[in-house]
């Protein structure tokens, strides 16, 4: 059975913004490293969108770049929307039974399966459906934005933590 983790960046007050802040060398070089590992990924379709960026070649990626876009494109992936008709490569629309759809990809694969989106892991969490929180802590304050949880925070236990690079935190949580 696959485990549905949520992670992303994250400043010091809670919010995610991928335009405000970008992962430093170590940082990205994990990133990869995780994209070529994971069974795959959900997505919302705001990030999904977001993500599209990856599917085609851009002339001045370097070396790292390229590698994160070849991870990403040879993983599955699944969007969540209602409003999107069709999506790109290696990605299926998940239909309108969120739950039914991600409890039988959990059933049917192994390995981590990352979700992507505050929204969607908001709602992911209300039905009990995430497995595992990362929390990328950023030495950043944006003070306004999108927060990393969408909603109430669920009841959480700390599992570990492992600090990544010069200045970025990894707290791993798992619901308490």
């Amino acid at each position: 059975m696959a485990k549905l983790v949520f992670g992303m960046n994250q400043s010091l007050d809670g919010y995610v913004d991928h335009t405000a802040f970008a992962p430093g060398p170590t940082l990205f070089r994990h990133f990869i490293e995780e994209a070529r590992g994971q069974a795959g990924s959900v997505y919302g379709r705001r990030m999904y969108e977001v993500m599209r960026y990856w599917d085609d070649d851009q002339p001045e990626w370097d070396e790292g770049e390229r590698a994160f876009a070849a991870a990403w494109r040879n993983q599955p992936k699944w969007v969540a929307s209602r409003s999107l008709k069709s999506v790109g490569p290696n990605a299926s629309l998940v239909g309108d039974d969120l739950e039914g759809a991600i409890r039988e990809l959990k059933a049917g694969r192994d390995g981590e399966i990352e979700v992507a989106g505050p929204c969607l892991a908001h709602s992911l969490t209300e039905l009990g459906l995430i497995d595992e929180y990362r929390i990328y802590l950023h030495p950043v304050v944006l003070g306004h934005g999108k927060p990393y949880f969408a909603g109430p925070r669920p009841p959480l236990r700390l599992v570990t933590s492992d600090r990544i690079g010069e200045d970025v935190l990894r707290l791993t949580y798992v619901p308490a």
